[in-house]
């Protein structure tokens, strides 16, 4: 906690170093444990943006980490949106992945989050870990639907080398087929209440669709702050020294940016999003005609492609194989 303050000014540093003073529609504080930080700080960091009229503005919490006084003082200072790391509501599952919070602690906190008036809630939920079966999956999306809560994500486990579970790999993890049927479940389940508007994501309705992350899917342009945080502007993308003591050395060096091919973004988060792409926009932007260019891999994928008013959109069936269809046009780009 002791790089606590010092890390505080060389974010805000960064801030008052980069930011334009433009309105923003969204900002996301989150990565790691946002909540650790006091009522004071969010303060001080919301107080350095311009924010649009009904701004989306998002924290990130861990039950472990707030209390019902703690959210009603994030309300206070402006935020709007929560996103909450609940991951499962099985103790056991949560003590398999190393969470510091119960099953009955991270539904508190969604009690708590609606009793502190937050009327725009999300929760994250995990599939495909250690010792989950497809019915303890099943019965969290079944327990998640009875919440008052706006939003669901859903993440399937990968084990990315350097990563605890790379070098440790737990026993009894679920295999594609099984995290496939996962998915598949999900969207049965989840299908009752919720609409996907993304692979990953669903939503009450439109009014509930994380702005932030549409913001993404759409490779649109936005900052990073702090440490390994991202940005994307024309230039390309850029990323932060991922060591806090890096980054604490030097918050205001001059942004290392790699180019980046704008219509292989445009395509490959298009095509995550439930509407699909439009490819009449996709032409004018670029100077292309998208069937004739991607027509080989149109043909190649024919039975995973639905066709809609503007362009292509994913299947179900593609959504499963969603990674295999998109490095192709990734090659191809």
């Amino acid at each position: 906690m002791e790089l606590k303050p010092i890390y505080l000014d060389a974010l805000y540093g960064e801030i008052r170093h980069f930011y334009d003073n433009n309105k923003q529609k969204t900002i996301y504080i989150g990565g790691g444990t946002p909540s650790i930080l006091s009522i004071g700080d969010f303060e001080e960091i919301l107080s350095l943006f311009s924010f649009e009229d009904n701004a989306e503005i998002t924290v990130e919490v861990n039950p472990e980490s707030v209390n019902l006084d703690y959210l009603k003082g994030l309300k206070n200072a402006g935020v709007n949106r929560l996103s909450i790391g609940v991951q499962s509501f099985k103790n056991s599952i949560l003590n398999e992945i190393g969470r510091l919070h119960t099953s009955e602690k991270a539904i508190d906190t969604i009690i708590d989050a609606k009793k502190a008036g937050f009327e725009n809630v999300s929760i994250d939920l995990m599939y495909g870990l250690p010792n989950q079966s497809l019915q303890d999956f099943e019965d969290d999306l079944n327990k998640a639907i009875t919440f008052d809560i706006e939003h669901i994500s859903l993440y399937g486990l990968k084990i990315d080398k350097g990563c605890y579970f790379y070098k440790n790999l737990p026993q009894n993890i679920a295999n594609d087929d099984v995290q496939a049927d996962m998915y598949l479940k999900a969207l049965d389940v989840l299908g009752t209440k919720f609409k996907r508007y993304e692979i990953s994501n669903f939503a009450k309705s439109e009014k509930f669709e994380g702005k932030h992350n549409l913001n993404y899917w759409e490779a649109s342009m936005y900052y990073g702050f702090g440490v390994s945080a991202s940005g994307f502007f024309s230039e390309g993308r850029y990323t932060n020294p991922r060591s806090i003591e890096q980054y604490i050395k030097n918050p205001t060096a001059e942004k290392q940016f790699e180019k980046t091919n704008l219509l292989e973004e445009k395509i490959f988060l298009g095509l995550r999003t439930e509407k699909g792409i439009n490819i009449c926009s996709l032409n004018e932007q670029f100077n292309i005609d998208f069937e004739k260019k991607y027509g080989n891999i149109l043909k190649k994928f024919d039975n995973f492609f639905e066709k809609t008013n503007q362009g292509y959109k994913l299947k179900t069936e593609g959504l499963l194989v969603s990674n295999v269809i998109l490095s192709e046009f990734l090659e191809d780009c």
